[in-house]
């Protein structure tokens, strides 16, 4: 498998995630110049802007970890280019979803909500 087709694994847990807990998922691997949102769901006016962060179990670097100071002006700029596109006022935030797959193959989330903000 490639690196796309690996980190779509920990993407469509985390969509079923949050659809499972009534988000509707907006749009997936936002590209722009500068930066990438993984997903970009919304519940309740307010807009996700999620990292997905998937590591295999015993990973040297946690998903966690992998949020850097760097990663996040990446976020930060795309969701900043994303919130100009559209025609809504809407209110959003930074989540974080770390999914580990086990040895047996299994996966586990964790989720963070409002992980970061956008202060730079």
């Amino acid at each position: 498998m490639n690196r796309r087709e690996i980190g779509n694994i920990g993407e469509d847990a985390v969509c079923a995630f949050l659809q499972k807990n009534g988000y509707t998922v907006r749009d997936r691997n936002y590209t722009v110049k500068g930066g990438e949102i993984d997903i970009i769901a919304e519940k309740n006016d307010i807009i996700a802007f999620v990292e997905v962060k998937l590591r295999k179990q015993g990973a040297a670097v946690s998903g966690e970890e992998a949020i850097t100071p760097a990663k996040k002006r990446c976020l930060i700029t795309a969701a900043e280019r994303y919130l100009l596109s559209i025609s809504e006022d809407k209110s959003a935030r930074f989540d974080v979803a770390v999914v580990e797959q086990q040895k047996n193959g299994r996966l586990s989330l964790k989720y963070y909500v409002s992980a970061f903000d956008a202060s730079k």
